[in-house]
């Protein structure tokens, strides 16, 4: 029985999200359909870096799971690629080490979050990049951001639906990259709380609109209540970019 990494991209536009669901589409759920075809209809579980919520897109997820099938590497990419739907791609396959786990080895993530600024809509974009096409104080942003890196406990930037106790993350880096008429969020971190990337993402915009001041965010994180920090911008802006191991 052998190991395998794989990376996968994804457009999140028409799943329910990564993880396996009742009666729901779900990456998870196609890609360990592919896996039983492949295995003459034997049940393959994969196991993944994490989980992505309905209409967030992946270009880096990390996945793993066991076969006992001698295919070379090189042609797991072609068999399971021709198997799956357009809207899912393996782009590699590696042997790994036998208690090697996806999530649990994962050192960190990058995630990145598209802002178009167009002021007439982009019917190409409407799925991968959110329109905001209202003014932006860059200066602002970026006087902010110096403020949410390092460790904090970010339950003022989470989902009050999160089940997770501990809520003390690092961010490492996070990069406001300006293009024409487009914004890209980079965030870095050794870990992402539920809703955590959109609620930044919503607080620093409503920072370049004015309505936060940058000097506000050491009290929104100081409060650890949802409550107090910016809106939850919406899914389809979002992408897993890269997971560290």
């Amino acid at each position: 029985m052998q190991r395998y990494k794989c990376i996968v991209s994804y457009d999140g536009t028409q799943f329910a999200g990564y993880q396996v669901q009742p009666n729901k589409r779900t990456v998870q759920g196609e890609i360990e359909k592919s896996l039983a075809k492949l295995h003459k209809g034997q049940e393959v579980k994969i196991s993944a870096s994490g989980r992505t919520d309905a209409g967030v897109h992946a270009r880096g997820q990390v996945f793993h799971f066991d076969s006992s099938l001698d295919i070379p590497l090189g042609k797991w990419e072609v068999a399971l690629n021709s198997m799956l739907p357009d809207d899912v791609a393996i782009i590699c396959v590696e042997k790994a080490e036998r208690d090697f786990h996806a999530r649990f080895d994962a050192q960190g993530k990058e995630y990145r979050y598209f802002i178009s600024q167009t002021h007439i809509r982009d019917p190409f974009k409407r799925h991968f990049a959110y329109k905001y096409s209202y003014p932006i104080n860059i200066q602002a942003i970026n006087e902010a951001i110096p403020f949410l890196l390092g460790e904090h406990d970010f339950t003022s930037f989470c989902s009050a639906k999160s089940e997770v106790e501990n809520k003390v993350r690092e961010l490492s880096e996070i990069e406001l990259l300006l293009e024409e008429e487009a914004l890209t969020f980079r965030f870095v971190g050794n870990g992402f709380l539920y809703n955590m990337v959109r609620i930044l993402v919503g607080t620093l915009l409503d920072v370049g609109s004015g309505e936060i001041s940058p000097s506000d965010i050491p009290s929104i994180l100081e409060k650890k209540d949802r409550i107090f920090a910016g809106k939850t911008a919406p899914a389809h802006g979002l992408y897993l970019w890269e997971v560290h191991y």
